[in-house]
C-alpha cells in the first residue's frame, strides 16, 4: 500500500514498521503474547513463519529500539513499562476472544 510522499519524506531513515503483518510486528506481538518465556531465533521462526534468515536481522532492529532483549541465544519482549502494558492489553485481547463470553447462546 502506497503512502504519501509527505509521510515519506517526514519518516526518520531507520524508521521501523511496526504496522500489523509486518515481520517486526509479528514478532514483536508473539513475544508479547508470551512475555513470561523466551525463545531462540529458531523457535521465532517456527512460531511466525518469519523466514529463518529474516528473524535475526527483525530481533536486531528491535533490539536498538530497546523494543526486545537477549541474552545468550534467548530473546524476549522488552522491559519498558510501554511493552508490559503492551503485552497485557494482547494477553486480554486475546482471552476475550477465546473466551465464551461471545458463545452462540
Amino acid at each position: 500500500m502506497p503512502i504519501s510522499i509527505d509521510r515519506f519524506d517526514e519518516s526518520p531513515p531507520d524508521a521501523l514498521d511496526l504496522q500489523e503483518g509486518t515481520q517486526p510486528y509479528r514478532i514483536l506481538r508473539f513475544l508479547a503474547e508470551h512475555d513470561d518465556q523466551a525463545f531462540t531465533q529458531t523457535e521465532l521462526h517456527e512460531a511466525t513463519g518469519i523466514a529463518r534468515g529474516s528473524v535475526g536481522a527483525v530481533l536486531s532492529r528491535l533490539e536498538d529500539r530497546g523494543l526486545v532483549r537477549h541474552k545468550g541465544r534467548y530473546w524476549a519482549i522488552g522491559d519498558d513499562d510501554r511493552l508490559a502494558s503492551y503485552a497485557a492489553q494482547t494477553s486480554a485481547s486475546s482471552v476475550s476472544t477465546t473466551d465464551n463470553y461471545y458463545s452462540e447462546e
